[in-house]
């Protein structure tokens, strides 16, 4: 047996996970992993007399041994700790996602019980079929996302948990590997964790200018991250007709921001991934129903994943290339708002005719994708809560493609599977580009009432230029409306798991 231990803090504004060394507090609670073969049997899970009322709560059904399921004993004095948390978890066939799942239960109730140094024994069970790194990172991510608050402007502010964790691990020599996964759980986390924070601000003080800064900062936060941002008057000059239209009906002008991670110098190929950042979404001229428009502060989470991409990659430090480009704007109206009829010229000299101003997002990204391909990018991913039309086809569980290379889209699937988070490809049909035709403009912006989540990525596909393109569109998997396992009612922080495993490759060992 051997401990290895951790101590994890957010810090006060919740921007930031620090990991450190544990401090070697007294533990307050005991967490063990538990499956319903376990319970069936007669082995020891952790002191016998716990173990029996734990099994008395399965033969009752009150405790089925599930993901997501957790079960609290007080020890009452009989043990050292306070509390013994049994958490169900597969450990004979576990996946990465099941374990996240446990983990983010366990952190759920050990920030309910408001205990802050646990004990948690790994069993070799677990480790052997998943692997120490795999388990070691599902169990921080888990851990981390599902205990995540979302900011509050109440005067009693949002409660964060900090905890001193030891790993009891079965093995000693598991200790380096375990302890090797769990820190890369941790970045991954903390860049999940940083774009549900962009996503969750409100709009008055995320503003298309304010972005901007934000990236600046993050970009003096590595070496290997430089950023250039253009303000309204330098994105007149390069002639970027989409941002500029979306953004001239806001007194709060737009920006077309510039990420560049250089990790691999011995590689002259860079990826393009472009967000989009419409700041707030009112529809423009085509105004939106009143109900519910608030959360279209999350209009942005494209642009909030690219960012939080960009940190992972920066902490990893994996062996990549990529121009991260986000358009950033307020699609309001106003006497200086575009107009449904209005035609446009975008940046790549392509001529948009304007149907309807609340399919804005397509015509901002137009004008990322030019940007990110004129700053040498030669494949391209854009992500972007494009349309309401994706949730109609695969509800607030799957992020929808589109794409016009297989192989691209493949390797991101492959990747979504680790991350596990989901990815469902829509078709792209010929037939489906005549929606886009327009009889006075080279494109039309909005298609119709049918297909339309397959119309707006085609339509963004038209500005790849020929080059490889995969369209992400997370507009139902954004923004939870309740909590669900490790992802909270608000900002998700979605797909940028499965582009940080994109970057990191198949074989798992960039970095």
């Amino acid at each position: 047996m051997v401990w290895t231990g951790w101590q994890l803090q957010w810090t006060a504004d919740g921007s930031e996970i620090a990991a450190r060394d544990a401090s070697g507090r007294a533990a307050e609670a005991v967490v063990v992993l538990v499956d319903a073969a376990a319970l069936k049997g007669e082995s020891a899970l952790y002191q016998n007399e716990f173990d029996q009322s734990l099994r008395d709560f399965f033969r009752r059904g009150a405790f089925a041994a599930l993901p997501g399921e957790t079960q609290v004993i007080p020890t009452l004095g009989r043990s050292a700790e306070r509390y013994v948390v049994f958490a169900g978890c597969p450990l004979d066939a576990p996946t990465a996602k099941e374990v996240r799942i446990a983990a983010a239960a366990v952190g759920k109730t050990l920030a309910g019980l408001r205990m802050g140094a646990v004990k948690w024994k790994v069993p070799s069970r677990l480790t052997d079929r998943l692997g120490l790194r795999a388990a070691a990172s599902a169990c921080a991510e888990g851990l981390l996302l599902g205990s995540y608050k979302k900011d509050t402007a109440a005067a009693e502010g949002r409660m964060l948990p900090q905890w001193d964790l030891r790993f009891d691990l079965e093995r000693a020599e598991e200790a380096e590997a375990w302890d090797q996964g769990f820190l890369e759980g941790v970045r991954t986390a903390d860049a999940v964790c940083y774009a549900r924070e962009l996503t969750n601000l409100p709009s008055n003080i995320l503003t298309p200018a304010r972005f901007a800064q934000e990236a600046v900062e993050l970009a003096n936060r590595s070496s290997l991250l430089a950023c250039r941002v253009y303000d309204e008057n330098e994105a007149a000059a390069e002639g970027m007709g989409g941002l500029l239209a979306v953004g001239m009906g806001s007194v709060n002008p737009p920006r077309m921001i510039v990420l560049r991670y250089a990790g691999d110098p011995d590689s002259d190929e860079w990826t393009g991934l472009i967000g989009k950042g419409v700041t707030f979404d009112t529809g423009g001229i085509n105004l939106k129903p009143g109900a519910g428009m608030e959360e279209f502060i999350s209009d942005m989470g494209g642009a909030a994943a690219v960012f939080g991409v960009m940190r992972g990659l920066a902490e990893h430090r994996l062996r990549a290339n990529v121009v991260a480009v986000v358009p950033a704007a307020e699609n309001m109206p106003s006497g200086s708002a575009f107009k449904p009829g209005d035609v446009i010229t975008t940046y790549s000299g392509k001529t948009v005719e304007i149907l309807n101003t609340d399919a804005e997002g397509r015509v901002v990204l137009a004008d990322g994708l030019t940007t990110a391909i004129r700053e040498g990018a030669g494949k391209l991913i854009d992500v972007a809560t494009l349309t309401g039309a994706v949730m109609h086809a695969l509800g607030d569980v799957t992020t929808g493609a589109v794409t016009n290379d297989k192989p691209l889209l493949q390797a991101i699937e492959r990747a979504s599977e680790r991350a596990g988070e989901y990815v469902w490809p829509l078709p792209s049909h010929p037939e489906y580009r005549k929606m886009l035709r327009s009889s006075v403009a080279d494109l039309k912006n909005h298609g119709g009432a049918w297909g339309g989540a397959i119309a707006g990525g085609l339509f963004i596909g038209s500005f790849a230029e020929e080059l490889p393109w995969v369209h992400l569109d997370i507009g139902g998997t954004a923004w939870m409306w309740e909590d669900r396992d490790h992802e909270p009612k608000g900002g998700t922080g979605v797909m940028v798991r499965t582009l940080l495993e994109y970057f990191r490759g198949d074989s798992g060992s960039n970095g």
